[in-house]
């Protein structure tokens, strides 16, 4: 079983035991998971084969926005990641084109209902919930859909503490618990009506948008509309990239961090943005290997607190390289990185291997904007927040959210509650800043912090914390750089527990009245196993240089604070202000033997297994159109409905040099998704 049996943020709880069957074979789910869940828990990670090539299929997005995760449940196609297992279930995987089930006589339909509703918010993630909370303060009738079985989006993987304000987008607290305090103050509005397993997928010309609720076909005809449906993950176009054991960023978080599964022993990571950081440490949480993570730029474009934080534990980070292919027969089995040079190309030569059995994506993400268009070309009263507006991180989507619902409030009653404070919101959009040198001030004989919090980013609960008030942030803005700059600590540790970027070490002289020895105390929340009271570690500092050793000289639960502990170290005196982790591993070398790099025959529509040479050959012939291109290799007409390959396809004509004004895009039509056709005729 590939569960997690313990993990040092998320709760294990004990959840009944479910049995249904895959290919006839008897297999168990948890109550409550999803089928493509259930399968990797029973490591089982080909779903199926594609009709076209026999290639394996397996999970890639775990958001419903692919179709690798097709299986056939009970007779019907359905993406595993969107489809709860329910007892008895029998699944079976799509070998060849799917088998439509015959036609049947006196068929009892029904007709479709229209709901009518003040504002129609599309999408219950941070954006989504934070707009309803306005809406439902003050007395919006409001309905929330969403695609998913529980409401809060992507802050239902994120086991982080978050960044930002901590009045105004709850800094210093998890993702998963602001997801449950957003959904409890949405819940206690009258005014406002929820509907989980309920995606939006088409809007009309008439003044309504199709709602799939929990199965059954409904018209939402709403005065205003929100579209807060988040965003998708990009794809990187690379031999192999189809192969299951490779997964979106958020595919990863999604079965380690919400359905507790262990999708892996070992991983790569493609990305140094704030995705690709965050995810390998929550892979470590879950006690998997991160072999290394690869960036194409010079640097890492995610904050530095994450970055140190990896390389502190001995996480190998690659800049100015590239993953070249992943390798494996029916899985990842290994991955394949080069150097890239100044023309942002592969440098023949440098390519190494590394032995993994999955690779993680995290190359950006594209707003779920196509609802908003629609409703844009067809006249709605529409807003957009969150990534479906603009990608940011998920403080900014909670602001922009909450902006947005007043900005509706005001629209629809004629009166806007509370402020408009627009300009903090492009503080908490901001890109990280200039990285300065860390400033130390000490207090000889005594206990202070060393704040090791070199950038520019929005943050400030480490101010609000300090209870002597010691803590200031550099021109007093919340994107400026935090000092101690007191005269006294009290030692209470609370900063070290708070700080989102574990960037803050405190240190006591007091410990070694010879002078010799000193104790610092640094934030840990990994696996308690890891180390033990005794134990000789080697300590690093704060980008990941090896300072010395240190010994373990207690693990403390005393005021706990979030699940983070604080790890006390007995270090040499000389080390007090460079110490500032622990390595956990030692980074691989790689191998050096010679790849085959076919990337002609790359995937780039995964739903139909059109390759980059078929793709480039039209291009090279004058098509201009993705429509053509469609109708002449069938790009876009799967399952995904062009959601994974248009950008790929787009990248093909910036590759060949065709200006992006030469070409026109994929039209978009309802359904945005696979909708059984029964359900337009109201048949249950």
């Amino acid at each position: 079983m590939n569960r997690l049996g313990a993990h040092p943020i998320l709760d294990i709880p004990q959840v009944k035991k479910i049995p249904f069957t895959f290919n006839g074979k008897p297999v168990e789910a948890l109550e409550g998971e999803v089928i493509s869940s259930a399968l990797q828990a029973q490591g089982i990670t080909v779903f199926g084969h594609h009709h076209k090539d026999g290639a394996p299929l397996g999970l890639f997005c775990s958001n419903g926005q692919c179709s690798q995760c097709l299986v056939i449940a009970d007779g019907v196609p359905v993406k595993g990641c969107m489809t709860l297992v329910n007892p008895g279930m029998e699944v079976l995987s799509c070998e060849g084109k799917p088998v439509l089930p015959e036609f049947f006589d006196n068929l009892d339909m029904h007709p479709i209902k229209t709901i009518g509703t003040e504002c129609l918010v599309i999408g219950g993630g941070p954006a989504g919930l934070a707009a309803a909370a306005q809406l439902g303060k003050a007395g919006v009738n409001t309905l929330v859909v969403d695609d998913k079985h529980r409401l809060g989006g992507k802050l239902t993987l994120q086991t982080h503490v978050f960044f930002g304000s901590r009045e105004a987008c709850y800094a210093g607290t998890r993702g998963i618990d602001i997801a449950n305090m957003l959904k409890n103050e949405v819940e206690q509005y009258e005014s406002v009506e929820t509907w989980v397993d309920s995606p939006a997928i088409g809007v009309f010309q008439d003044g309504r948008v199709g709602i799939l609720k929990q199965g059954e076909y409904v018209l939402v005809k709403p005065e205003t509309v929100l579209v807060a449906a988040g965003a998708r993950e990009k794809t990187l176009p690379i031999p192999g990239c189809d192969l299951p054991g490779v997964f979106g960023a958020g595919a990863f978080q999604t079965l380690v961090n919400r359905d507790l599964v262990k999708p892996a022993e070992k991983i790569f990571i493609c990305g140094g943005g704030n995705v690709g950081l965050i995810t390998a440490y929550h892979a470590i949480q879950a006690d998997i290997e991160v072999a290394g993570i690869v960036e194409a730029q010079k640097v890492c474009g995610g904050y530095k607190v994450h970055l140190d934080k990896l390389l502190r534990l001995g996480v190998p980070v690659y800049t100015s390289h590239t993953v070249l292919r992943t390798g494996g027969g029916e899985h990842v089995e290994s991955v394949t990185i080069g150097s890239l040079g100044e023309d942002v190309k592969a440098v023949p030569g440098t390519e190494k291997t590394f032995e993994a059995d999955a690779l993680l994506i995290a190359v950006g993400l594209s707003p779920v904007n196509e609802l908003y268009l629609s409703c844009k070309e067809y006249g709605f009263q529409v807003y957009a927040a969150g990534d479906a507006e603009e990608i940011s991180e998920a403080s900014a989507a909670m602001f922009s959210g909450r902006l947005k619902g007043r900005a509706i409030v005001e629209y629809l009653k004629g009166t806007m509650p509370g402020t408009d404070d627009a300009e903090l919101l492009e503080i908490l959009k901001s890109k990280p800043g200039a990285v300065k040198p860390v400033r130390v001030k000490e207090l000889p004989g005594n206990v202070y912090p060393v704040l090791r919090c070199a950038q520019e980013i929005p943050c400030n609960p480490c101010v609000d914390v300090c209870k002597k008030g010691s803590i200031t942030i550099q021109n007093d803005t919340l994107t400026g750089i935090p000092e101690f700059t007191g005269e006294e600590c009290s030692g209470c540790g609370q900063c070290v527990l708070i700080c989102p970027g574990l960037a803050i070490v405190l240190v006591d002289e007091r410990y070694d009245p010879g002078g010799k020895r000193v104790l610092i105390t640094l934030p840990f929340e990994l696996d308690e196993g890891m180390v033990k009271k005794g134990d000789t570690v080697i300590t690093t500092g704060g980008e990941g240089e090896t300072i010395g050793t240190g010994i373990v000289h207690d693990i403390a639960t005393r005021g706990k604070r979030e699940k983070r502990q604080l790890l006390v170290l007995d270090v040499p005196f000389e080390h007090r202000l460079l110490a500032a982790g622990f390595r956990i591993h030692e980074a691989e070398s790689g191998s050096r033997k010679d790849v085959v790099i076919d990337e002609e025959n790359t995937i780039i529509c995964r739903c139909e297994r059109i390759t980059k040479k078929e793709i480039l050959r039209l291009i090279r012939w004058g098509y201009r159109d993705m429509n053509q291109i469609k109708a002449a290799l069938r790009t876009g007409m799967g399952s995904c409905g062009g959601k994974t390959c248009e950008e790929l396809i787009l990248g093909l004509f910036r590759l060949e040099g065709v200006p992006l004004r030469e070409i026109t895009g994929f039209k978009k039509r309802p359904p945005f998704m696979e909708v059984p056709l029964k359900l337009f005729a109201g048949i249950k």
